[in-house]
This record gives C-alpha cells, sequence and structure tokens, in this order.
C-alpha cells in the first residue's frame, strides 16, 4: 500500500470549508484550490456545495482537532481575523490535506449538473470560439 499523497493548505482555506463561512484570506481562490485538489476535478461555482458535502467530513476525519472550531456569530472583520490568528497559533498555519478517497467523489459534467439542479430550460449554454485566429 503506498503512502497517499498530501498538500498543504492554508488553516483559514480549510475552515472555511469545514465551518461554511468564507475564512479564507484568498477568498473564493482558497476555496476553489482546496474543492478541487480534493475532489481532483475542476469545479465550477454551483458545483461547490456538492464539493463542500463531501470535503468538510473528509477534512474533520483527517484533522479531527477542528472539529469544534468555529468563529464567534456577529462578530466583524478585524475581529474574526484576530480569531483566525489565535486559531493559527493553536492549530498551525497550513495542515495537509489528502485528495477524498477514490469513489467519493462523482466528476459530473458542469452542464449537465446544472441541468440536474436547475431544470434544462433554465440553463443557456453559449458556444465559445477557442481559435484565436478568429478573434
Amino acid at each position: 500500500m503506498t503512502e497517499q499523497s498530501t498538500r498543504d493548505f492554508a488553516l483559514d482555506d480549510i475552515l472555511t470549508m469545514t465551518t461554511g463561512r468564507l475564512l479564507s484570506r484568498r477568498h473564493m481562490d482558497g476555496v476553489y484550490d482546496l474543492a478541487n485538489w480534493m475532489t481532483g476535478d475542476n469545479l465550477m461555482t454551483h458545483q461547490l456545495p456538492r464539493a463542500a458535502d463531501a470535503c468538510a467530513p473528509a477534512l474533520l476525519a483527517q484533522h479531527p482537532q477542528l472539529s469544534g472550531v468555529h468563529p464567534p456569530e456577529g462578530i466583524d472583520t478585524a475581529d474574526l481575523l484576530a480569531w483566525i490568528i489565535t486559531v493559527e497559533q493553536t492549530h498551525g498555519e497550513t495542515l495537509p490535506v489528502a485528495p477524498l478517497p477514490t469513489g467519493s467523489w462523482e466528476q459530473r459534467n458542469p452542464v449537465e449538473d446544472l441541468c440536474d439542479m436547475v431544470g434544462p430550460e433554465k440553463v443557456i449554454v453559449a458556444p465559445v470560439n477557442d481559435d484565436e485566429d478568429d478573434l
């Protein structure tokens, strides 16, 4: 059995996924990087909730010390940043994250996924010409 590869991620990116609150200093870039790494996919925005449902429990299984770590409600941005710094002092600024186990994530065509979510009548697909000579 080979050891599964890991990649270090910022704690605030990880906590964004485990708490459902946008705590990442990199904002959505942190969310996409972590979700794409864990799923092995290249996710679109509407696929992030499904990814979070799969990734959050896996992250807490990998790092059970984070299971009770949640930001206080109703604090302003400055206090939230101070809270994150305090949590980093306890748990570290980065933690290793392994991808989801094989078979726990279903890669889906993003357009078909969106059609399943909202109905095909609400989805408009615009063709994109990838030929730069036609610009």
